[in-house]
């Protein structure tokens, strides 16, 4: 089994359905561009009201993918 180097970074996703929905667009769109993504850790969660009722979802989390070993 070889070692793994991961690179993390911090994504925010949004959502008018749910938490969990936000977080899925979040690492969806990321995958659409980075490969080996590997995990997610939810950091924030908060939410925008108008008219007294819930208007979006909002989380900020991490993305952890492992670092490509091959050399060009």
């Amino acid at each position: 089994m070889s070692d793994h180097v991961y690179k993390v970074i911090e994504l925010a996703g949004s959502s008018e359905t749910s938490i969990e929905d936000a977080i899925a667009r979040a690492v969806g769109r990321a995958g659409e561009t980075i490969k080996n993504l590997r995990w997610f850790e939810v950091l924030e969660t908060r939410g925008h009201i108008e008219d007294g009722k819930i208007k979006h979802y909002q989380v900020l989390i991490k993305v952890g993918f492992t670092v490509d070993d091959t050399v060009a």
